[in-house]
C-alpha cells in the first residue's frame, strides 16, 4: 500500500497540543525555520500548488497543521510552526517553540521527521536546538537540503556531505537529500523515502 500524495487533503490547524487527535494515527512531520521552504517542499511533495500555504512574510504557519494523506486512513502529514523569524514578538516565539518543542518531546503518533534547511545555510543554531528535542531512539531523521537551484551542482553535493559530517560528529543518524521545489529535483526521491517509512512501520 502506496501513499497517495497527490490526493494529500487538509485536515485541521491546530493552536494547542490538547487539539491533536488522540487515536492511534501515524505521522511525519515536517519542520525548519522560517524561509527555509518548508511550505514549497510540502506542495511539490504532494503536487498541489496551495496545500500548504506560501507566505510571502516568513513565519506565517503559527499553527500545527495536519493533512491526511490516503490510502490509509490513519496516515498523516503534519506541517509544524516555521521557528527563528525575528519579527515576531518574543512572547510569540516562545509559544511557538513550546507547541513546537511539545509536538516533538511527546507525541508518540510521531514515525518520522523531515528537517528542511536551505543548503546555503543548513545546521543553523535553531536547527540544532530542534534536532534536542527529537526523539530519535523511535523516530526517523530525514533532512531535505532546498533551494538547490541556487547553487551549482558542485557546490550543493559540497554542502550535502558538510551537513552529513556535522550530523555524524552530532551524533545523530539522519537520511539527507538535495531539493528544489523551482525545478522539480528530489520530489520523487523524497516521495519513495517517505513511502517506505510508512510501509516499513505498517509491516513492523
Amino acid at each position: 500500500m502506496q501513499p497517495r500524495f497527490r490526493e494529500t487533503a487538509f485536515m485541521r490547524g491546530v493552536a494547542q497540543l490538547s487539539q491533536l487527535p488522540e487515536d492511534a494515527g501515524v505521522e511525519i512531520a515536517f519542520a525548519g525555520r522560517s524561509n527555509a521552504g518548508k511550505s514549497s517542499a510540502l506542495n511539490a511533495l504532494c503536487g498541489r500548488k496551495a496545500l500548504a500555504r506560501v507566505g510571502r512574510t516568513p513565519g506565517r504557519t503559527q499553527e500545527i497543521n495536519l493533512f491526511s494523506l490516503p490510502p490509509a486512513e490513519h496516515w498523516r502529514l503534519v506541517d509544524l510552526p516555521g521557528y527563528g523569524f525575528a519579527k515576531v514578538s518574543a512572547g510569540k516565539r516562545a509559544e511557538w517553540d513550546q507547541l513546537l518543542g511539545g509536538y516533538l518531546r511527546t507525541r508518540q503518533n510521531l514515525i518520522g521527521l523531515v528537517l528542511i534547511m536551505d543548503i546555503r545555510r543548513p545546521l543553523t543554531e535553531l536547527d540544532r536546538q530542534l534536532l534536542e528535542w527529537v526523539p530519535l531512539e523511535r523516530c526517523r531523521l530525514h533532512c531535505v537540503l532546498t533551494k538547490a537551484d541556487k547553487l551549482s551542482r558542485q557546490e550543493a553535493d559540497r554542502q550535502l556531505r558538510k551537513a552529513h559530517g556535522e550530523l555524524e560528529v552530532m551524533g545523530v543518524e539522519a537520511t539527507l537529500q538535495t531539493f528544489s521545489s523551482l525545478k522539480n529535483q528530489g520530489v520523487d526521491d523524497l516521495r519513495g523515502l517517505l513511502g517506505d517509512w510508512l510501509v516499513d512501520h505498517e509491516s513492523d
